[in-house]
C-alpha cells in the first residue's frame, strides 16, 4: 500500500493548532524523515485562539524540530504579515481588523472570517515565496470518522482519512507524549478549539465557555457593540447569530444562572 503521509510534490500542512491537524504533521514528519523540502507547514492566527493553542504551536516547533510558519492577515498590503509565538496577537486584531474592514460581522449565511483570515492568507505568503499555490497542495487534519468532510476533498488532500485514522486514534496519540494541547482531551476532540467563541459553536457550548471564563465574550460583545452603533449594516451582518442570544446576553445570562449548563461541559473533562 501507497503511504498517503509520502510527499513527492510541493504540499502545505495546513495546521489549525489543534491536535488532529498536529497529528496530520508528525506522520509527515515520520514518512518523509522530516519535513521534506517540497513542503511547508503553516499556522493562519486569527487573535482569538486559546493562549493553549499557541502554546502547542510553539512546542510541536520545539519537540518536533520543525519550522512553523506563523501567519496573520493585516489590512494593508501584502494583507499579511509573518509572526511568532512571542509576537502573535491575542486580543483578536487580525479578526477586528477584517470586521471593521468589512463593516459587517460574519456568520452563518456569509462566512467571510475563515476564508479571508485563513484561506487567503496563506495562500498569498506562499505566493509571496514564490509558489504557484492552489488548493489542491492544502493537506488538511480530517479523520475517517469525518466522512461527511472528507468526501468534499480530493482523497490526496485528506491522508489522515485514507490511512483511516480515527479521533481515538488522535487521542491515544497524545495521551502517550511528553507534551498535548493543554485544553481538555475528548479522544481528540475539543470544544474548546479554533476561534474561543466562534459563532458556528453551538448556544450550549458557546455558553458553557462562557461560564468557565466569563472574559472570552469579551471580544465578541464588543464586536456586536461596534458594528451596532456604528449603524454600518443591519441585518445578518450586524450580529454574528441572529437565531440566538447575543454574546453580551449571553454574558450576562451566564452570571444570573451560572449552573444551567453546568452537567453539560462534565463529557468534555473526561479525557483530560
Amino acid at each position: 500500500m501507497t503511504d498517503p503521509f509520502k510527499i513527492t510534490e510541493p504540499t502545505v500542512i495546513s495546521f489549525s493548532g489543534g491536535r488532529t491537524s498536529a497529528y496530520l504533521l508528525w506522520r509527515v514528519l515520520q514518512s518523509n524523515d522530516g519535513m521534506p523540502e517540497e513542503a511547508i507547514a503553516v499556522f493562519a492566527n486569527t487573535g482569538k485562539e486559546e493562549e493553549a493553542t499557541l502554546e502547542f504551536v510553539r512546542d510541536c516547533e520545539k519537540f518536533w524540530g520543525v519550522e512553523i510558519h506563523w501567519l496573520e492577515y493585516q489590512d494593508d498590503d501584502p494583507k499579511f504579515r509573518r509572526v511568532s509565538f512571542e509576537t502573535a496577537s491575542r486580543e483578536g486584531e487580525p479578526f477586528e481588523m477584517l470586521i471593521k474592514k468589512r463593516k459587517y460581522l460574519p456568520n452563518p449565511v456569509t462566512r467571510f472570517c475563515t476564508a479571508i483570515l485563513k484561506i487567503r492568507t496563506i495562500d498569498r505568503y506562499l505566493k509571496s515565496l514564490g509558489w504557484d499555490h492552489d488548493e489542491n497542495m492544502d493537506w488538511l487534519g480530517i479523520r475517517a470518522d469525518e466522512q461527511r468532510r472528507a468526501v468534499k476533498m480530493a482523497r490526496e488532500r485528506v491522508p489522515l482519512y485514507v490511512a483511516g485514522v480515527t479521533a481515538q486514534d488522535v487521542g491515544d496519540f497524545w495521551k502517550a507524549q511528553s507534551f498535548d494541547l493543554g485544553l481538555p482531551n475528548m479522544n481528540g476532540k475539543t470544544m474548546h478549539g479554533n476561534c474561543d467563541l466562534c459563532f458556528l459553536k453551538g448556544g450550549k457550548q458557546v455558553l458553557s465557555l462562557i461560564q468557565e471564563k466569563p472574559e472570552r465574550g469579551i471580544w465578541w460583545a464588543r464586536m456586536e457593540t461596534v458594528i451596532q452603533s456604528s449603524g454600518m449594516t443591519t441585518g445578518d451582518g450586524a450580529r454574528f447569530r441572529s437565531d440566538r442570544p447575543s454574546y453580551a446576553q449571553m454574558m450576562k445570562f451566564s452570571q444570573d444562572q451560572q449552573s444551567l449548563f453546568t452537567d453539560e461541559t462534565i463529557p468534555c473533562y473526561c479525557g483530560d
